[in-house]
């Protein structure tokens, strides 16, 4: 996700970091989850193939995949509400 997002979090209690901004631009996608997990307790993604990729079951992190036809910030902005909608009901793992 990009920067551009973030817009409708501002004013939340949500931290919202970019894998850039933590310095995790470079791991692979088997170290994110893990990783995340100890700083985060919600990992928002556009990569629909993560969960059938990772296993997140007892991990202390809960997964939003946000569906979209592009990864374009015109894509996903509109989208953000439900995002925030959804947060209250993930569970981890």
């Amino acid at each position: 996700m990009t920067s551009a997002c973030r817009a409708p979090f501002a004013g939340s209690f949500l931290l919202t970091k970019l894998r850039a901004e933590v310095g995790w631009a470079g791991l692979k996608k088997g170290e994110l989850p893990q990783l995340a997990a100890t700083q985060f307790d919600i990992l928002l993604t556009v990569d629909r193939n993560l969960e059938y990729q990772q296993n997140f079951a007892g991990l202390a992190l809960a997964v939003i995949i946000v569906h979209a036809s592009s990864n374009d910030v015109t894509m996903l902005r509109p989208l953000m509400s439900a995002v925030l909608a959804a947060i209250p009901k993930t569970q981890a793992g």
